[in-house]
């Protein structure tokens, strides 16, 4: 960072890590008055008509100096980065929203800002069949030229994750912490191969905790910075309806993947579909309506050689929640074979156990 580069990278720090400032503030103070230097250089007076009068004296006398240096010596490693809104590398679909973050905490990969995007956002407490959908479409629309953005979230935001890391064109996580705190904990390592291999960005200031109400404020990130948004699965009261609607706000095509009819992880999307998103069963259906090139493996992976017993019994189990006692019903065979191929399948991943003794495929 050149001594000119690093002196304005500071004076945006200063000013947007003044306590109390919001970013619509900021945004006010930049418009009347100029560049951050210009802001802090104002009287007092001034500033204070349009920002609360104890945030001006914060301004006026030079902004958050100790906050600055603190973000500074982050960003000593040469994969954090600090984007601001007069910076070219700011992503340029989320400049158009409403509230865009005045600047953004980046460690990873910059030129993944601008690249074309697509959200996949879905349940915390996804099914395995959930999360292997995630998953897969997200390889294929890497693949196909679009960079997935998620959460950091267990469940469908991690699997959408691991897919777009897989594919060509990477994976960008929006997290609700400051970018040097890795929530949740057990997606750190998932977390460092983002950081590594792709990136992660934030608005909130360094050491920023995890906190319940920067979650949803996140999500208004997530959709801008993409094309369209795809949920996977979602309860009626899930998150991602939040991420969504803001797409639908945004003028952000939305997609959802449709699931059974008894499932309460589907009635989410369900919903979305009747309200007008459009209903996915392959990656090219999204290709295609953001007119991309369709991939030649769709979202379909390979299915492993099976056993004609172990085919007669995926057949016999459908695509809804099937017990036990139902399938030696549809099949004639008995519980011990039954009960043998069905832990064959299991662990070739085809089918999950659910609660209550039900089985379920997962692809």
């Amino acid at each position: 960072m050149s001594a000119a580069a690093n002196s304005d990278t500071e004076s945006w720090l200063r000013l947007a890590l003044v306590k109390g400032l919001t970013n619509a503030g900021l945004r006010k103070l930049l418009a009347e008055y100029g560049p951050p230097e210009q802001v802090m250089g104002a009287r007092h007076a001034e500033v204070s008509r349009v920002v609360p009068n104890d945030v001006a004296s914060a301004v006026v006398s030079g902004g958050n100096a100790e906050g600055a240096q603190h973000a500074l010596a982050w960003l000593a490693d040469s994969s954090n980065h600090v984007v601001t809104l007069g910076d070219s590398d700011y992503p340029q679909l989320l400049l158009q929203s409403v509230d865009p973050p005045p600047v953004l905490y980046v460690k990873g990969r910059l030129d993944l800002l601008n690249h074309s995007a697509l959200a996949i956002v879905g349940s915390r407490n996804a099914t395995v069949q959930g999360m292997n959908n995630a998953t897969e479409f997200a390889h294929a629309l890497s693949d196909g030229g679009l960079t997935i953005v998620s959460g950091l979230a267990l469940g469908v935001d991690a699997a959408a994750h691991r897919g777009g890391l897989a594919g060509s064109s990477s994976s960008l996580a929006v997290v609700g912490t400051g970018l040097d705190v890795v929530y949740p904990a057990r997606n750190r390592a998932l977390a460092h191969e983002l950081a590594e291999r792709g990136v992660l960005i934030s608005e909130f200031p360094l050491g920023t905790p995890a906190i319940n109400t920067n979650f949803p404020r996140r999500n208004r990130i997530i959709s801008g910075i993409s094309l369209g948004c795809l949920v996977v699965e979602a309860a009626l009261q899930s998150g991602s309806l939040i991420t969504a609607r803001l797409a639908n706000e945004q003028g952000r095509e939305v997609f959802a993947l449709p699931g059974s009819i008894h499932s309460a992880l589907a009635k989410g999307c369900h919903r979305l579909i009747k309200q007008g998103a459009k209903l996915v069963d392959s990656a090219n259906d999204i290709l295609e309506e953001l007119k991309l090139a369709p991939t030649a493996a769709g979202h379909t992976l390979a299915p492993p050689a099976l056993e004609a017993s172990a085919r007669q019994l995926l057949t016999a189990l459908g695509y809804e929640p099937c017990s036990l006692e139902t399938l030696c019903e549809r099949t004639g065979r008995s519980t011990e074979a039954i009960t043998s191929a069905l832990l064959m399948l299991e662990l070739e991943g085809l089918i999950e156990n659910l609660p209550g003794g039900r089985y379920q495929r997962t692809r």
